[in-house]
């Protein structure tokens, strides 16, 4: 069973990594594919909100489908739709084929996001360890190398189809072959008690939503950094727009960093300290960005954003599956949809804060929304201290009628 279990983390932190590049592919030439469809700034916004929500319906739909299907095959089938939608993104020619192409990424993202994190917290719960931080740093892992590949293209100014297909010709067929080492929560040995002790739960909402709310808020500072940083160092700090280029890539960094040893803080420090202490470090970078006085400071900033987001995202969702041990799949989904809320709502916040206030002031908006995280940070705690004290368990029942709980 060790065996089993570490191919099993092996290939998942394979299909974290691939899909780090597949995203970082779409979102790095924006730019490039809005020149070849013709796709106009007011129609722009469209089209990118159309992925995230499309994400969403396709996280719900998990929900339901993996009361009849394993979360492994799930991946296994949406992470090649994925990937060839990103090439039908970069070798179509009409307005059409690209919305085709992006619904079919947004619905498959879902999938995929859903599934991967469904499979990461029960290879936790098997492992008896924290080990959900490796798995995104995979991910981060992945946007870096996706980044790089993105600048390569743009810089010999190859055709888009040109800079995807040999991507996808390398990952889609590794995708299927270590697919075949994914491990379902039924496939390996649980920690002693903690699938039976919650077997057949309900997932109550309430109890759910101060994860969904972190999830939210998560995502709200990483859409922050990731859409305005270029920005907020040239127009605000008075940065080259080379050197503006340069934030997002130290933040990437430093989310792979942060995440490479967050497992070992989780062990030492349990999730609560940690967690605690990504939203001060996330907020004392929202801080210095506010209130830099040049390029150099901004950075530093940007650079305490990574280490301090990094954790809260893949914490949030082991915090999930030790809620409702006996529905975690369940949990997962719901708790996916956050996401991509907090996606759609950072970058147009932000955006319209700058735009009747000021971009330091907006900065600072981010910078509450991540210190909320610090009334919710017991929610992180194992599940017996988190329903220790008093506090009433989840009742049991059948694991399907958990999706009526919201």
């Amino acid at each position: 069973m060790t065996d089993v279990l570490r191919r099993g983390r092996g290939s998942l932190a394979f299909s974290f990594l691939v899909q780090g590049v597949a995203f970082a592919l779409l979102v790095t030439r924006i730019p490039a594919i809005q020149d070849r469809y013709g796709v106009s700034d007011a129609l722009l916004p469209a089209f990118l909100a159309a992925v995230p929500i499309l994400a969403g319906v396709g996280s719900v739909t998990t929900e339901r489908l993996v009361k009849r299907v394993r979360p492994s095959l799930l991946l296994r089938w949406s992470q090649p739709v994925v990937l060839l939608a990103l090439l039908v993104v970069g070798a179509g020619e009409r307005m059409v084929e690209l919305g085709v192409a992006l619904a079919a990424f947004g619905l498959a993202v879902g999938v995929l996001d859903a599934s991967m994190n469904m499979l990461g917290v029960s290879l936790q719960r098997s492992y008896g360890r924290s080990i959900m931080l490796s798995f995104h740093a995979a991910y981060s892992l992945g946007g870096i190398v996706g980044a790089s590949l993105a600048w390569v293209g743009a810089h010999w100014e190859l055709a888009l189809w040109v800079s995807y297909l040999p991507v996808v010709a390398v990952l889609l067929p590794a995708v299927l072959v270590g697919s075949r080492w994914y491990v379902d929560d039924g496939d390996a040995a649980p920690a002693v008690g903690e699938k039976a002790a919650g077997e057949g739960q309900v997932v109550v909402f309430k109890w759910l939503l101060p994860l969904c709310l972190v999830m939210t808020v998560a995502y709200i500072g990483d859409s922050t950094v990731s859409n305005w940083s270029a920005k907020y160092l040239k127009d605000v700090l008075g940065s080259s727009e080379q050197m503006a280029t340069v934030p997002y890539n130290v933040y990437m960094v430093t989310t792979l960093l942060g995440r490479a040893i967050g497992d070992l803080g989780v062990r030492r420090f349990g999730a609560v300290a940690v967690v605690r202490g990504g939203a001060l470090v996330a907020a004392g970078g929202f801080a210095v960005v506010a209130v830099a006085s040049g390029a150099w400071v901004g950075m530093l900033g940007f650079t305490l954003l990574g280490f301090g987001l990094c954790v809260l995202v893949p914490q949030t969702f082991a915090a999930a599956g030790r809620l409702f041990p006996g529905a975690s799949d369940v949990a997962v989904a719901r708790l996916n949809v956050f996401n991509y809320l907090g996606f759609l709502i950072g970058s147009p916040l932000v955006g319209a804060l700058g735009d009747v206030w000021s971009y330091r002031g907006a900065m600072i908006v981010p910078m509450v929304l991540v210190l909320v995280t610090l009334v919710y940070a017991r929610s992180f705690a194992p599940q017996p201290d988190r329903y220790g004290g008093g506090h009433e368990r989840p009742r049991t029942a059948d694991v399907g009628r958990g999706s009526n709980g919201l």
